[in-house]
């Protein structure tokens, strides 16, 4: 399956991201205006396929340098299951301003086992939160 990742945000189907994201445990309820203002003020992430049609969505709040939060991630459906997935949150990973940061973290009821597969580790007895910590403080 060909697809891109663009975090070009003209390009997103806000529609779509707000039916999508809003459909989830942790974006219900989230009005337009708020969804709107999460695009505006984080890094966003489509993934698309060869037509130019948006198929999976992501956003992160990052310093660049201590912490990166990772947060509504989203694949639409019908491109469940496909791995589509994985290579967004890979590709966000493997950005310079997240790559090197000492904190990536996130928060997930159901997702562990998924993000685990690309190195995230529960936080303490947290029943959510999930990081990649890259540094460690003795």
């Amino acid at each position: 399956m060909e697809f891109q990742i663009s975090t070009n945000k003209d390009k997103l189907d806000i529609q779509k991201v707000h039916e999508e994201v809003t459909a989830t445990y942790w974006g219900k309820g989230r009005s337009m205006e708020e969804t709107m203002m999460t695009i505006e003020n984080s890094i966003c992430f489509g993934l698309y396929n060869d037509k130019g049609e948006q198929m999976a969505y992501a956003r992160i709040m990052t310093d660049g340098l201590v912490f990166a939060y990772i947060m509504d991630v989203v694949v639409f459906d019908p491109n469940k299951e496909k791995g589509l997935g994985k290579k967004l949150i890979s590709h966000i990973l493997d950005r310079a301003d997240v790559r090197n940061v000492n904190t990536v973290a996130l928060k997930t009821i159901d997702a562990h086992h998924f993000y685990e597969d690309l190195g995230f580790k529960r936080v303490g007895d947290s029943k959510m939160w999930m990081s990649i910590d890259r540094i460690k403080y003795n």
